[in-house]
């Protein structure tokens, strides 16, 4: 089993930036395929990037492009989400997930069978 602990959520003004973590434990963190998801009250899941088995092999939704970075380091058995330019529009619950299916994973929610408890992510205008 495969457990996901996310922390780096917070409030945060246009323009700024945060980081967040997603931690994993459990299993071998290489062969999992980490993404990031958001999810607000009134839109379901959505992708915003992911990190293949490779950590060149980034992938980004094209409202994010540009402005965030995903990342992921084998020895902390962790993956990162670094974010730039934050817009209001980008406040949302953002969850870590993981994926044994590889190399590069996918952009679809039922792809990915480990999920984190979601961290609230708000840029005020």
């Amino acid at each position: 089993q495969v457990q996901l602990v996310e922390s780096g959520g917070g409030l945060v003004q246009a323009g700024g930036s945060l980081r967040l973590s997603c931690a994993q434990s459990g299993r071998t963190f290489s062969t999992y395929v980490m993404a990031w998801f958001r999810q607000t009250p009134e839109k379901e899941r959505e992708f915003v990037a992911r990190v293949g088995w490779n950590p060149s092999k980034t992938y980004y939704s094209d409202s994010v492009k540009g402005r965030f970075t995903i990342s992921r380091v084998g020895d902390q058995n962790t993956a990162y989400l670094q974010m730039n330019s934050l817009k209001p529009e980008d406040t949302a619950v953002y969850y870590c997930a993981a994926a044994q299916y590889g190399p590069d994973g996918t952009t679809e929610v039922a792809d990915y069978e480990f999920w984190g408890q979601g961290t609230q992510v708000t840029v005020s205008s």
